[in-house]
């Protein structure tokens, strides 16, 4: 499922998707008529979708694709598994499967053009960049103060160096980005879902994959939002280095997990 918020790399997120071997797209967006057509991809004309509404939507596909491993994300976001240059996403979904897991924890790694004056709405799929350091986590409480067993709340990125522009309940890099839909499901307005096992890191015996979507959303929100976009003139850093597209670059920097898939 693609959720087009602004227009934005719309097409290109959609066709990576079908590259990563998706059997079906759905593209929740009011322009169809810019998608790239192909069999796999199917628009849902819609007004843009917020909040809420975007939750509402993908637990109306959970109730109506039972037992069906589903994907979201957003316009300019980008999904990379371990070894996804030469596997597709069916290829570790069955790993994933045999390992007994039912959902899969991704972490969203922030995209941003170097030159802000090139590119104003922080947008550059041919020369962008990410933060290699300055990531970290805190044990997840519950609403009762209990440590949750295996569930940690992942800080960094865009959202760790502009915090102050930034909710604190929208400082979490982490999403259950990848999960089956079995009965009863759904996902949470913070992106977990109702099922505590799914929000695991891995299972207690051994760690298991994890994923990366490299996104461009948050330098999009920063440089459009009033509060920040007058401010913030340049999201290049010292510890940035330029994103190649490759999950390799990702495991090396520790920004997803091949657990015991080789």
């Amino acid at each position: 499922m693609v959720f087009d918020e602004d227009g934005v790399a719309v097409a290109e997120t959609v066709s990576h998707c079908v590259k990563l071997g998706f059997a079906a797209v759905l593209v929740f967006t009011p322009t169809p008529n810019v998608l790239p057509k192909d069999a796999q991809v199917a628009p849902v004309q819609s007004p843009y979708l917020w909040g809420d509404q975007v939750f509402a939507a993908i637990n109306g596909v959970i109730k109506a694709l039972p037992n069906t491993w589903l994907h979201y994300c957003y316009n300019g976001e980008f999904l990379h598994f371990p070894f996804c240059e030469a596997r597709s996403i069916g290829e570790m979904l069955d790993f994933h499967t045999e390992e007994k897991r039912d959902a899969m924890l991704t972490y969203v790694v922030d995209l941003y053009a170097r030159d802000l004056g090139a590119s104003p709405n922080a947008v550059d799929l041919d020369d962008c960049y990410f933060d290699r350091s300055g990531y970290y986590a805190e044990h997840r409480k519950g609403a009762g103060g209990n440590w949750l067993d295996r569930q940690w709340d992942f800080k960094g990125g865009l959202r760790w160096r502009f915090e102050e522009h930034i909710p604190k309940d929208r400082r979490r890099i982490d999403r259950i980005g990848i999960f089956r839909a079995v009965e009863g499901l759904q996902i949470r307005g913070d992106h977990t879902l109702n099922v505590a096992e799914m929000n695991t890191v891995a299972c207690p015996w051994h760690h298991n994959l994890t994923a990366a979507v490299c996104s461009f959303r948050v330098a999009k929100a920063l440089r459009s939002n009033p509060g920040s976009r007058d401010v913030i003139h340049n999201f290049h850093w010292h510890n940035a280095a330029r994103f190649d597209w490759s999950s390799q670059q990702l495991m090396d920097l520790g920004l997803m997990e091949p657990g015991q898939w080789f």
